[in-house]
């Protein structure tokens, strides 16, 4: 049976009545203790009976043909073969359900996996494919420079106008014009890419490092030409996505095919660079933010313009503007998007697409658009915070972002906050920041099969995958929290194409659609018990293993002749509202006088999310976003040859991730709240909405501290020191 939902209504808050106490306190995670005794097994640690290791050959062009050379390598020690079949040109876009490009012997980028090699040995394989010898023939007309580009074309279905802005812009008693600039972000996950195949008959099982499993198996079936259900995928264990692993890549169908043309296991391993170069970027962006206010402060009109990059043929491109579209009001809005074919590597989904980029520039322009009114920062925001969404005039399913920025000051001191240059510690500057924090909510369709067994354990199993976020400790509480169960006593099978599929992790939508799913499965087993004890299910209580309900209490495990299972199933309905997730970033920088030198001494991060599942690893995800904002605020920027598109940076050597010491203090203040339209549990994603708008209220202090505002990110002293 299944218990199957189409949230298209609001539904009672069940969670709020269940008293267990398993989703009410902060958990450690249950895998916890495998990963750091090194047992939790990642994909790469895999082996098999006579497994192969193969390596992938890069393209050396950036846009032309080649042909592969076979016989310059057949001779070397521990060939087994060269495969260019099937190979795909980067990963697959989030959700793509389709494969990737395969552009057989064309070359669209310098760097493009273009074969595979595979030897007895992965030093052997490596040593094979940098010797091969490849016949290129280039082609001249390459567009390798995102600030040269020219062949921008706006998308039409981005665009949009209301009311008259440039009229706006001419009433106001205030305005700001402000042109931005991103640098692209490589998601650089700990663990790298790497996938083993096993072919049995026609059909192939792969073990991964992927985040949306029932998506990746439609991919990976199409990219070889061969049915969904010859495919099983297994992902118990990630290392990181951030985006890098949300459709299939170059590793699992390179070994897919090179096992299957061997008749052995497969192993394909990406090394860094292949990482940096042959799965998605973010795309550099340019972006022209336009605001009018009237005297007051209040908004007339806002503009949202941008333009970004992506391969020929990418679908994808980056929603910059989509926070704008509901954070602050103004009846004048024109927003555009618009994409330069390049050949350099594709751009895609990075943590936070959209928000976490859009809202450096839109809170920035906010800092500048208080300066020229002369109106605190936080009380500018909090005035212009519409009352309903300013173009459909849906209202907000719940929204706390006035509460988010209020407590938020109180807890960080803001009071204390000075003029720029005002406050010097020594040949420091040091000021304060503030930015709001927004992030759409998002549900997708997820399944999830529960079962309760009469010892009092019960057992979860779904395809959801787990890259560090806590998935494992999420669908356990939840579950507990519903059957009335120790969380101990809950145990989660996850990351399986045989078990029944569910959202995957991104989008911010995993633990608020398979938990969902979790959540619909065990209620079923609860109407069940409810049923075995004679209750209605409203009045059934589950509390430590003991059902209570018409004045009846019984050991649950009297209740059940054997186990109880139940599907739960949940998919998006249709609401007229509009759902978002909302916070306030502050952070306070110390600004080095004489060399532009920043650091971040401590930063605050009010965060409304609907229901916290778990306050543990909801902090953790928070903590992770705003070291992320650190990063696109002051180090990190993916460097492209401006002559062939190549990733100069393409290692953690030189592409510069915040390490401890550029961390200062992390607080994070979770505000209480549901949100009944989200879904049956009231929660909503917090993984994304803590890097949204992080990174601008670094920069927003930076102004406050030394009065230069940069509008290039990342904000390096180079960028600073001669303003100073």
């Amino acid at each position: 049976m299944t218990e199957h939902l189409k949230m298209d209504k609001i539904q009672p808050r069940l969670l709020d009545e269940t008293g267990q106490g398993a989703i009410t306190k902060p958990t450690p995670r249950p895998e916890g203790p495998l990963k750091v005794s090194g047992t939790a097994r990642y994909a790469g640690e895999y082996k098999a009976e006579n497994m192969a290791q193969g390596y992938l050959v890069r393209a050396g062009i950036t846009k032309g043909t080649f042909k592969i050379d076979r016989d310059s390598v057949k001779d070397m020690p521990g060939f087994l073969g060269l495969f260019t079949d099937h190979m795909i040109r980067n990963s697959a876009q989030g959700t793509a359900n389709t494969n990737p490009v395969q552009p057989g012997p064309q070359i669209q980028y310098l760097g493009q996996p273009i074969a595979v090699v595979v030897a007895e040995t992965f030093e052997q394989a490596r040593h094979i494919a940098h010797a091969v010898k490849v016949d290129y023939q280039r082609e001249d007309d390459a567009t390798p420079d995102f600030s040269t580009a020219t062949n921008f074309k706006e998308q039409e279905k981005k665009s949009l106008s209301q009311g008259d802005l440039e009229q706006a812009m001419a009433d106001a008693a205030f305005t700001v014009d402000a042109t931005f600039t991103t640098s692209p972000h490589n998601s650089a996950a700990m663990e790298p890419h790497t996938a083993l195949a096993t072919w049995e008959g026609d059909k192939v099982t792969v073990r991964g490092s992927l985040q949306m499993l029932k998506y990746n198996q439609n991919e990976l079936a199409d990219s070889l030409g061969i049915p969904a259900e010859n495919v099983r995928l297994l992902s118990h264990y990630i290392g990181g996505g951030f985006g890098s692993k949300l459709g299939i890549d170059a590793a699992c169908v390179s070994a897919a095919v090179a096992s299957r043309h061997l008749g052995r296991p497969v192993r394909v391993e990406m090394h860094r660079n292949n990482v940096f170069e042959a799965v998605v970027l973010r795309t550099p962006s340019r972006q022209r933010v336009r605001l009018a206010a009237d005297k007051d402060g209040n908004l007339l009109g806002v503009g949202h313009e941008n333009w970004q990059s992506n391969l020929p043929d990418e679908t994808f491109s980056e929603p910059i503007d989509t926070a704008t579209h509901f954070l602050y009001g103004g009846d004048s809005r024109t927003y555009a998007t618009h994409v330069a074919r390049l050949n350099r590597p594709a751009s895609g989904s990075v943590r936070a697409p959209g928000e976490a980029i859009g809202m450096l520039a839109l809170e920035n322009a906010m800092d500048e658009l208080a300066e020229a009114a002369g109106i605190d920062p936080i009380d500018l925001r909090v005035r212009n915070i519409p009352e309903v969404h300013p173009e459909s005039g849906f209202q907000y399913s719940s929204r706390s972002l006035a509460q988010c920025l209020t407590e938020g000051a109180d807890r960080f001191g803001w009071s204390d906050r000075k003029a720029p240059k005002e406050r010097r510690e020594g040949e420091w500057f040091v000021g304060m920041g503030v930015a709001s924090a927004a992030r759409t909510n998002i549900l997708m369709e997820s399944k999830a099969r529960v079962t309760l067994n009469p010892d009092g354990t019960a057992l979860v199993e779904t395809d959801m995958t787990d890259i560090g976020t806590g998935t494992y400790s999420i669908l356990s509480l939840i579950a507990a929290e519903m059957l009335g169960l120790p969380s101990d006593q809950v145990t989660v099978e996850l990351g399986d194409t045989d078990l029944p599929h569910a959202s995957g992790s991104g989008g911010s939508w995993g633990a608020a659609s398979s938990g969902s799913a979790v959540f619909l499965g065990a209620k079923a087993i609860r109407r069940k018990i409810a049923e075995r004890l004679g209750c209605d299910p409203d009045a059934l209580r589950l509390q430590d293993g003991i059902a209570t309900g018409g004045n009846v209490r019984r050991p649950i495990s009297e209740l059940l002749d054997g186990p109880v299972t139940e599907e739960g199933h949940i998919e998006p309905g249709k609401q007229e509202v509009t759902q978002a997730g909302f916070g306030a970033h502050f952070a306070e920088v110390a600004v080095n006088s004489v060399t532009g030198e920043v650091r971040v001494q401590r930063m605050l991060a009010v965060m409304a999310a609907g229901r916290i599942l778990n306050e543990q690893t909801a902090q953790s995800q928070v903590w992770g976003g705003q070291i992320w904002g650190v990063g696109t605020a002051l180090t990190e920027e993916i460097q492209h040859d401006h002559r062939t598109g190549h990733v100069v940076n393409n290692d953690l050597a030189e592409y510069h991730v915040p390490v401890n010491l550029d961390i200062g203090d992390l607080d994070v203040l979770f505000v209480d709240e549901r949100d009944d339209y989200a879904n049956p549990m009231q929660v909503k994603g917090i993984g994304e909405l803590g890097i949204s708008g992080a990174g601008a209220a670094i920069t927003n202090a930076i102004y406050n501290a030394c009065g230069v505002r940069v509008r290039d990110y990342p904000a390096t002293p180079d960028k600073i020191f001669p303003h100073l």
